[in-house]
């Protein structure tokens, strides 16, 4: 009788331990995917402002090389489609909706022959951005 108790016992530590060990690695998994989000958010938020100065200088060269507003402008959409597939915090993705639409106003202005538009609205949202992903 004590040798089945003993091993009834044994097999509860057993489960029990088996159990706290799925807890442990579901929550160190959760936590990582969390700061992996977030480190994507920052990097994402980096290039994206990378590519607003880019913009700003193909503002400024316009006259130039007219090409140069468009490519920026499509560098933006890139990013901002890609931080919006990576997170699901709203924020982040009320942000990335300012910054969308700010480039879509430039994008318009462009379209209407303006060269040189104001590209702040776009600078403004990128900052907001880059704020929200700064953990």
């Amino acid at each position: 009788m004590a040798t089945s108790r003993r091993g009834l016992r044994s097999r509860i530590t057993i489960a029990a331990a088996a159990v706290a060990a799925v807890a442990l690695t579901a929550g160190l998994t959760t936590g990582c995917d969390a700061v992996s989000k977030a480190l994507d958010c920052v990097q994402t938020a980096d290039a994206i402002a990378d590519s607003v100065t880019d913009l700003q200088q193909a503002v400024e060269g316009a006259a130039n090389d007219p090409t140069q507003l468009e490519e920026s402008l499509d560098s933006i959409d890139k990013n901002l489609d890609e931080i919006g597939d990576k997170t699901d915090n709203a924020d982040v993705n009320k942000a990335v909706d300012d910054l969308n639409k700010a480039v879509n106003n430039v994008r318009t202005a462009v379209k209407n022959g303006d060269e040189t538009p104001d590209i702040s609205p776009v600078t403004d949202a990128a900052g907001e951005l880059t704020k929200v992903c700064t953990p």
